[in-house]
């Protein structure tokens, strides 16, 4: 009996690993690093007692299709859960939501075929793209998440976005501020990932 429990032992005083894959919205596009979302999520979680450690694996400009690409290697050996933020980008360029459905249901069926919990945020398209092209692309992410039993949290940018005070000159990168509102309000969601991964490990 005790060799069976030591390493459940081992495993639990460690922290949970868990990769934010994402875009700039992830990557923290003109913030400096202690503001981007990983590392005050990581604050976050730590300070609720929760010790986990969440890579940063944003890369500003990225598709779906780019997060497909590089989803092996962003996503290493050892990940208790990932958080998937996708799609920004593909709205804003007016890319086909059929091609952007196809990639992100690649990467959660190959998160899935790994047995890695997954968060899975959604997204929503600009109101200038057209109400055709928002309808198509805003239903890409409840059908997905239906589809593959993900946590689901709605919208990334929930409360955040087309708020000037929480938004850099842009209009479309959060500031610190909105960083802060985004990580408070996927908090709750991101326990519930992090008690389904520590489930998975027993």
């Amino acid at each position: 009996m005790a060799c069976l429990v030591a390493p459940l032992a081992a495993r639990a005083a460690e922290p949970v690993r868990i990769v934010a894959l994402g875009d700039s919205l992830t990557a923290g596009y003109g913030l400096p690093n202690q503001s981007a979302f990983a590392t005050k999520l990581q604050a976050a979680l730590k300070a609720k007692g929760i010790d986990a450690a969440v890579a940063n694996a944003g890369v500003s400009g990225d598709t779906a299709s780019g997060g497909l690409e590089r989803l092996d290697w962003s996503v290493p050996d050892g990940t208790d859960a990932v958080i998937v933020e996708l799609g920004a980008n593909d709205a804003l360029r007016g890319i086909d939501p059929a091609l952007t459905e196809k990639a992100l249901d690649a990467i959660l069926t190959k998160l899935a075929a790994r047995r890695i919990p997954v968060l899975f945020a959604g997204m929503k398209a600009p109101p200038n793209m057209g109400a055709d092209y928002t309808k198509a692309f805003d239903a890409i992410y409840p059908a997905l998440a239906a589809r593959h039993r993900v946590i689901f949290y709605p919208f990334f940018l929930d409360g955040v976005a087309a708020d000037p005070k929480l938004n850099q000159g842009d209009g479309m990168h959060p500031s610190a501020a909105g960083v802060d509102v985004i990580v408070a309000r996927i908090l709750p969601s991101v326990e519930r990932l992090i008690a389904t991964a520590r489930t998975a490990q027993q």
